[in-house]
């Protein structure tokens, strides 16, 4: 979905984003200042030397940081070859499985935070996301100077409204009575109403932007981070509901989700010294000079960009991202056949198929299934009356009518949308070329369960529950109520 910070979605278009940034900068900045110099009918006349001075000086701190957060590199990991070759026999409880994650397309490993950015073809070290308007990845190396930007082009902003506010006041508001051939010239005013126009929705849109920003960072969460937050919420409110889970294709995959908190969040000092690289808080805003942390490849697994302190409200360590259930149900199915050990739990799970010698072996197969259908029509009406006592006895519980009326309808579509309706690939996420759980050939039984417990997650302990009989099911929930 296109929206400020993905851009547009049209292919080609994202080229045309920086030349047309650079257009705006230079006809709010400098358009604006060749149209108050030059129209002496435009009251309070030319800008003084103090205002030329101020507004030119936050134009080329605008011009700085923002060749910074096109130019800096967002990051690139450096694995030692050992490692990058003896990743597709890796084998749970070996070294690496402190990451149990591995990008397909880099093959390698990916760090916790990680992301592998479709634009720059290779894994972003805590990406945010990739900003159509500076052409580069907003991360853990280019964060403090995309911040900087939007500080400073805020800051130049306000102070352009406070100029072109003093000549709509005096050049027009004041002479609203002169006759129109002794006020600002036709030139003039069309200037005006154009760099109204186009600042008010300018300083509307990064005013947003910026506060969202340092909103999302204070807290130490990335924007997809943000989504993958809401996406958990999202799957607990389902299964707090008492629904499943439901696939791409409207399936439900059986998948009970735990609570899973954030861990990154240290309090929003730490939160800030991390991203910025500096507990000087004057660094900050600095537009040279002022620097910010970069990865440390000279030491893989360990470092800056490599491992993040966490807070400890989970269990354990490394429980972030929580499982994507439409991700796993994919790899069980096989992930189009690519990785050899999830083709091998599909094989598994694929029925045996007949073959007929013989048409006698056809009539004798059809009379089977026939005989079985028989069988569960008999046992639908058995249980008919039983079922109508215990719906009977579930709208007697004060809750279940509301819950069924608020329980929302399966999602349609690709991918999970949160509410703005944006999915992992508008912010420029390979999420086709990500293999999240696990290394190939193990198979998605091996290194991600599906069913979550109170301490993580486990394979195998939803289905406890799966052949008890409703109505067994309703007198253990009495039991444990009374």
């Amino acid at each position: 979905m296109t929206n400020l910070q993905t851009g547009p979605t049209a292919r080609g278009l994202s080229r045309f984003a920086i030349p047309a940034v650079c257009g705006l900068i230079a006809f709010l900045g400098y358009y604006s200042q060749y149209l108050f110099n030059t129209s002496s009918d435009l009251a309070p006349g030319p800008l003084t030397r103090r205002e030329s001075i101020t507004f030119n000086t936050l134009l080329v701190c605008l011009w700085l940081t923002y060749y910074q957060a096109c130019a800096v590199d967002p990051g690139r990991y450096k694995f030692p070859p050992k490692e990058k070759e003896e990743g597709t026999t890796i084998k749970r409880g070996g070294p690496a499985t402190r990451n149990a994650r591995w990008c397909k397309k880099c093959n390698a490993p990916k760090p916790p935070r990680a992301h592998h950015c479709r634009h720059c073809a290779r894994c972003i070290p805590r990406m945010d996301h990739h900003c159509p308007w500076t052409g580069n990845c907003v991360s853990l190396q280019t964060f403090p100077h995309f911040l900087r930007f939007l500080v400073y082009t805020n800051a130049a902003l306000v102070y352009f409204a406070r100029l072109l506010w003093a000549r709509l006041y005096h050049g027009l508001w004041d002479q609203r009575h002169v006759p129109a051939y002794l006020g600002p010239s036709v030139g003039a005013l069309l200037g005006c109403t154009m760099l109204s126009i186009v600042w008010f929705a300018t300083q509307f849109a990064l005013t947003v932007l910026l506060v969202t920003t340092v909103r999302s960072w204070v807290l130490g969460k990335t924007m997809i981070e943000e989504w993958e937050a809401e996406r958990h919420e999202s799957l607990l409110t389902r299964s707090y509901d008492g629904d499943e889970y439901w696939g791409a294709d409207g399936n439900g995959s059986g998948f009970v989700p735990v609570r899973v908190e954030f861990p990154y969040d240290n309090g929003f000092w730490t939160n800030m010294t991390q991203a910025m690289g500096t507990g000087n808080f004057l660094r900050w805003l600095l537009p040279v000079g002022g620097g910010g942390p970069r990865i440390s490849n000279d030491t893989p697994w360990e470092g800056t960009g490599w491992e993040y302190e966490e807070n400890g409200f989970n269990d354990r360590v490394g429980m972030w991202p929580p499982p994507d259930p439409e991700k796993l149900r994919r790899e069980r199915a096989g992930a189009a056949g690519k990785w050899p050990g999830a083709m091998q739990n599909l094989r598994a799970e694929k029925p045996q198929v007949e073959y007929y010698r013989s048409s006698e072996d056809m009539k004798a197969a059809f009379k089977r299934r026939q005989q079985d259908d028989m069988r569960r029509r008999q046992s639908r009406r058995q249980h008919s009356s039983e079922e109508d006592e215990i719906m009977a006895e579930l709208e007697e519980d004060e809750g279940y009518e509301e819950r069924s009326r608020t329980r929302s309808p399966p999602q349609q579509g690709r991918r999970w949308m949160n509410s703005e309706g944006d999915t992992l690939w508008d912010y420029g996420v390979d999420v086709d070329e990500e293999e999240s759980y696990g290394y190939p050939g193990q198979g998605v039984s091996e290194s991600v369960p599906l069913v979550g417990t109170a301490t993580g997650y486990d394979e195998g302990q939803g289905d406890e529950d799966e052949d008890v009989p409703l109505a067994e099911l309703i007198r253990r929930r009495r039991v444990k109520g009374s």
